[in-house]
Protein backbone atom coordinates (compact mmCIF):
# COMPACT_ATOMS: atom_id res chain seq x y z
CA UNK A 1 0.00 0.00 0.00
CA UNK A 2 1.32 3.44 -0.53
CA UNK A 3 2.66 5.65 2.06
CA UNK A 4 -0.15 8.30 1.50
CA UNK A 5 -2.53 5.77 2.10
CA UNK A 6 -1.53 4.24 4.92
CA UNK A 7 -4.05 5.66 7.98
CA UNK A 8 -2.31 7.36 10.72
CA UNK A 9 -4.49 6.58 13.17
CA UNK A 10 -3.79 2.75 14.75
CA UNK A 11 -5.55 0.15 16.37
CA UNK A 12 -3.01 0.62 18.59
CA UNK A 13 -3.52 4.59 18.91
CA UNK A 14 -7.58 4.00 19.71
CA UNK A 15 -6.93 1.65 22.55
CA UNK A 16 -4.99 4.15 24.12
CA UNK A 17 -7.61 6.28 24.36
CA UNK A 18 -10.01 3.57 26.14
CA UNK A 19 -11.50 3.75 29.57
CA UNK A 20 -14.18 2.20 31.93
CA UNK A 21 -16.81 4.65 31.88
CA UNK A 22 -20.39 4.62 33.84
CA UNK A 23 -23.63 5.45 31.89
CA UNK A 24 -24.54 8.50 32.77
CA UNK A 25 -28.14 8.25 31.63
CA UNK A 26 -29.72 10.49 29.05
CA UNK A 27 -29.73 13.72 30.07
CA UNK A 28 -32.93 15.15 31.86
CA UNK A 29 -33.51 17.84 29.26
CA UNK A 30 -34.47 15.00 26.74
CA UNK A 31 -38.02 13.77 25.69
CA UNK A 32 -37.49 9.87 25.26
CA UNK A 33 -39.20 7.78 22.79
CA UNK A 34 -41.17 4.95 23.67
CA UNK A 35 -42.74 2.02 22.17
CA UNK A 36 -45.88 3.18 20.59
CA UNK A 37 -43.90 6.06 18.92
CA UNK A 38 -41.56 4.01 17.52
CA UNK A 39 -44.31 2.14 16.30
CA UNK A 40 -46.21 4.70 14.80
CA UNK A 41 -43.12 6.61 13.59
CA UNK A 42 -42.12 3.23 11.69
CA UNK A 43 -46.04 3.01 10.08
CA UNK A 44 -45.84 6.26 8.77
CA UNK A 45 -42.80 6.04 7.62
CA UNK A 46 -43.24 2.90 6.18
CA UNK A 47 -46.78 4.19 4.68
CA UNK A 48 -44.69 7.24 3.38
CA UNK A 49 -42.75 4.76 1.22
CA UNK A 50 -45.62 2.70 -0.33
CA UNK A 51 -44.01 0.49 -2.86
CA UNK A 52 -40.61 1.40 -3.16
CA UNK A 53 -37.97 -0.35 -1.82
CA UNK A 54 -36.74 0.83 1.43
CA UNK A 55 -33.16 2.47 1.08
CA UNK A 56 -31.51 3.50 4.13
CA UNK A 57 -28.58 5.84 4.00
CA UNK A 58 -25.18 5.20 5.63
CA UNK A 59 -22.43 7.60 5.92
CA UNK A 60 -20.62 7.21 9.40
CA UNK A 61 -21.32 3.76 12.61
CA UNK A 62 -24.30 2.57 10.52
CA UNK A 63 -21.64 1.55 7.55
CA UNK A 64 -20.16 -1.17 10.47
CA UNK A 65 -22.68 -1.24 12.75
CA UNK A 66 -26.26 -1.17 11.05
CA UNK A 67 -28.61 -2.80 13.71
CA UNK A 68 -31.00 -3.17 10.86
CA UNK A 69 -31.31 -6.64 8.67
CA UNK A 70 -30.74 -5.98 5.16
CA UNK A 71 -30.49 -7.80 1.58
CA UNK A 72 -28.16 -5.60 -0.39
CA UNK A 73 -25.40 -2.84 -0.06
CA UNK A 74 -23.86 -0.34 -2.59
CA UNK A 75 -21.83 3.00 -2.54
CA UNK A 76 -23.95 5.92 -3.03
CA UNK A 77 -23.48 9.80 -3.18
CA UNK A 78 -25.63 12.63 -1.43
CA UNK A 79 -25.21 15.92 -3.03
CA UNK A 80 -25.50 18.91 -1.28
CA UNK A 81 -24.74 17.50 2.10
CA UNK A 82 -21.22 16.57 4.05
CA UNK A 83 -19.54 15.04 6.64
CA UNK A 84 -19.25 17.25 10.00
CA UNK A 85 -18.21 16.24 13.71
CA UNK A 86 -21.51 19.03 14.89
CA UNK A 87 -22.89 16.38 17.52
CA UNK A 88 -22.11 17.13 20.72
CA UNK A 89 -22.51 13.95 22.73
CA UNK A 90 -22.39 13.28 26.72
CA UNK A 91 -23.07 9.86 26.12
CA UNK A 92 -21.98 7.22 24.95
CA UNK A 93 -18.64 8.10 23.42
CA UNK A 94 -18.80 11.24 25.48
CA UNK A 95 -19.41 12.12 29.27
CA UNK A 96 -20.95 15.45 30.76
CA UNK A 97 -17.30 15.69 31.87
CA UNK A 98 -15.76 15.36 28.59
CA UNK A 99 -18.23 15.85 26.24
CA UNK A 100 -17.29 13.79 22.43
CA UNK A 101 -18.67 14.79 18.64
CA UNK A 102 -20.34 12.35 16.37
CA UNK A 103 -21.31 12.93 13.06
CA UNK A 104 -24.37 14.27 11.08
CA UNK A 105 -25.06 15.50 7.59
CA UNK A 106 -24.28 19.71 7.17
CA UNK A 107 -25.31 21.45 4.71
CA UNK A 108 -22.83 21.97 1.57
CA UNK A 109 -20.94 19.79 -0.64
CA UNK A 110 -21.46 15.92 -1.16
CA UNK A 111 -21.27 12.81 1.06
CA UNK A 112 -20.50 9.32 -0.28
CA UNK A 113 -21.49 6.97 1.63
CA UNK A 114 -22.97 3.43 1.68
CA UNK A 115 -27.05 2.30 1.26
CA UNK A 116 -28.66 -0.86 2.31
CA UNK A 117 -32.25 -2.26 0.84
CA UNK A 118 -34.14 -3.73 3.01
CA UNK A 119 -36.17 -7.14 2.28
CA UNK A 120 -39.84 -5.80 0.84
CA UNK A 121 -41.77 -8.24 3.05
CA UNK A 122 -39.48 -6.63 6.28
CA UNK A 123 -39.58 -2.42 5.54
CA UNK A 124 -41.78 -2.05 8.73
CA UNK A 125 -40.05 -4.33 10.81
CA UNK A 126 -36.04 -3.33 9.70
CA UNK A 127 -37.43 0.80 9.98
CA UNK A 128 -38.11 0.70 13.22
CA UNK A 129 -34.92 -1.69 14.01
CA UNK A 130 -32.90 1.62 12.12
CA UNK A 131 -35.02 4.40 14.48
CA UNK A 132 -34.65 2.59 17.90
CA UNK A 133 -30.61 2.72 16.86
CA UNK A 134 -30.73 6.01 15.61
CA UNK A 135 -33.50 8.17 17.27
CA UNK A 136 -33.39 8.58 21.03
CA UNK A 137 -35.53 11.46 21.72
CA UNK A 138 -37.99 13.93 20.28
CA UNK A 139 -34.95 15.88 19.49
CA UNK A 140 -33.64 13.83 16.65
CA UNK A 141 -36.76 13.78 14.72
CA UNK A 142 -35.87 16.77 13.03
CA UNK A 143 -33.12 15.71 11.74
CA UNK A 144 -34.39 12.39 10.38
CA UNK A 145 -35.53 12.70 6.02
CA UNK A 146 -35.76 10.91 2.85
CA UNK A 147 -33.08 12.08 0.41
CA UNK A 148 -32.56 11.59 -3.17
CA UNK A 149 -29.15 9.66 -3.37
CA UNK A 150 -27.43 8.31 -6.85
CA UNK A 151 -25.50 5.30 -7.16
CA UNK A 152 -22.60 3.85 -9.20
CA UNK A 153 -24.98 3.02 -11.72
CA UNK A 154 -26.29 6.68 -12.27
CA UNK A 155 -29.78 5.26 -10.40
CA UNK A 156 -31.16 7.96 -8.33
CA UNK A 157 -32.92 6.57 -5.06
CA UNK A 158 -34.86 7.71 -2.08
CA UNK A 159 -33.34 6.77 1.05
CA UNK A 160 -34.16 7.25 4.85
CA UNK A 161 -31.29 9.56 6.36
CA UNK A 162 -30.38 9.89 9.87
CA UNK A 163 -29.14 13.53 11.56
CA UNK A 164 -29.15 15.45 8.23
CA UNK A 165 -29.65 19.38 9.73
CA UNK A 166 -32.31 19.74 12.34
CA UNK A 167 -32.63 22.43 14.93
CA UNK A 168 -32.04 21.32 18.33
CA UNK A 169 -28.87 23.85 19.87
CA UNK A 170 -28.43 21.49 22.52
CA UNK A 171 -27.26 18.69 20.73
CA UNK A 172 -26.32 20.63 17.25
CA UNK A 173 -23.23 22.41 17.47
CA UNK A 174 -22.12 25.31 14.57
CA UNK A 175 -19.27 24.11 12.04
CA UNK A 176 -15.94 23.55 14.08
CA UNK A 177 -12.46 23.40 12.03
CA UNK A 178 -10.81 20.14 12.28
CA UNK A 179 -8.06 21.73 14.53
CA UNK A 180 -10.67 21.95 17.09
CA UNK A 181 -12.59 19.14 16.32
CA UNK A 182 -9.40 16.92 16.47
CA UNK A 183 -8.25 17.75 20.52
CA UNK A 184 -12.22 16.71 21.45
CA UNK A 185 -11.96 13.23 19.46
CA UNK A 186 -8.87 12.87 20.65
CA UNK A 187 -9.46 12.81 24.22
CA UNK A 188 -13.62 12.10 24.54
CA UNK A 189 -14.92 8.24 25.78
CA UNK A 190 -17.73 6.38 27.19
CA UNK A 191 -19.44 3.56 28.16
CA UNK A 192 -19.76 2.61 24.32
CA UNK A 193 -15.92 3.89 23.29
CA UNK A 194 -13.95 6.55 22.36
CA UNK A 195 -14.36 9.17 19.34
CA UNK A 196 -11.12 8.20 18.55
CA UNK A 197 -12.62 4.35 17.58
CA UNK A 198 -15.50 6.06 15.77
CA UNK A 199 -13.25 7.91 13.76
CA UNK A 200 -11.30 4.96 12.79
CA UNK A 201 -13.84 2.09 12.37
CA UNK A 202 -15.50 4.79 10.01
CA UNK A 203 -12.66 5.53 8.24
CA UNK A 204 -11.62 2.14 7.72
CA UNK A 205 -14.88 0.42 6.68
CA UNK A 206 -15.45 3.73 4.17
CA UNK A 207 -12.43 2.15 2.29
CA UNK A 208 -13.57 -1.02 2.03
CA UNK A 209 -15.89 0.63 -0.29
CA UNK A 210 -13.37 2.40 -1.65
CA UNK A 211 -14.39 6.11 -0.31
CA UNK A 212 -11.81 8.25 0.93
CA UNK A 213 -12.98 10.86 2.42
CA UNK A 214 -10.54 14.06 2.20
CA UNK A 215 -11.17 15.92 5.72
CA UNK A 216 -11.70 12.49 7.63
CA UNK A 217 -8.40 11.54 6.28
CA UNK A 218 -7.05 14.35 7.33
CA UNK A 219 -8.70 14.71 10.98
CA UNK A 220 -7.49 10.69 11.41
CA UNK A 221 -3.87 12.62 11.01
CA UNK A 222 -4.25 15.17 13.21
CA UNK A 223 -5.88 13.01 15.63
CA UNK A 224 -3.12 10.59 15.77
CA UNK A 225 -1.04 13.13 16.50
CA UNK A 226 -3.19 14.66 19.26
CA UNK A 227 -2.86 11.08 21.03
CA UNK A 228 0.82 10.88 21.09
CA UNK A 229 1.42 14.33 22.28
CA UNK A 230 -1.43 13.63 25.02
CA UNK A 231 0.78 9.97 26.10
CA UNK A 232 3.97 11.96 25.42
CA UNK A 233 3.41 14.25 27.93
CA UNK A 234 1.68 11.80 30.44
CA UNK A 235 5.31 9.90 30.44
CA UNK A 236 7.40 12.71 31.23
CA UNK A 237 4.59 13.66 34.17
CA UNK A 238 5.02 9.74 35.32
CA UNK A 239 8.99 10.07 35.18
CA UNK A 240 9.22 13.28 37.01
Amino acid sequence: MPKSLVMSLTQELVDLCFREEADPGPPPSWVPLGDEDYAELAERLTQELGDAPLWIFAYGSLIWRPGFDSIACQRATLHGWHRSFSLKIERGRGTPDQPGLMMMLSRGGRCDGVIYRVADEEKRVQMEKALRREVGNRDALASMRWMPVRTQSGETVRALTFWAGGTSQRIIRPLLPLDEVAPVLARACGHRGSCAEYLYNTVVHLAEFGIRDRNLWRLQEMVAREIRAIHAREAVAVEA
